[in-house]
């Protein structure tokens, strides 16, 4: 299951999430979002548990605790919405 985690604090790292998150069984995968302008955090990340039942106590355990100093957030993700191209001038033609 992935797990979207939010309100993450900008010096938390892949690593810290996966030694929070491992607390409660195995994490296969756990990756900061990094804005590709700056190069910086952008405040949430993503955590993979294979286990359902490990991943759903992860998510009880962790949403609200403290990381770094910040509560933070975590819940089951949602899949990935396709984008639209927005642009006016495709639409008129």
């Amino acid at each position: 299951m992935d797990i979207y985690v939010s309100n993450l604090s900008p010096y938390v790292l892949g690593e810290d999430l996966k030694k929070q998150f491992s607390k409660f069984g195995v994490v296969s995968s756990a990756n900061i979002i990094i804005d590709k302008y700056t190069n910086r955090s952008r405040g949430f990340g993503f955590v993979t548990m294979p286990n359902d039942a490990e991943a759903e106590k992860a998510i009880l355990e962790m949403d609200g605790s403290s990381l770094d100093g910040k509560a933070i957030a975590a819940s089951k993700a949602r899949p990935r919405e396709e984008k639209t191209n927005r642009s006016s001038y495709n639409s008129r033609w």
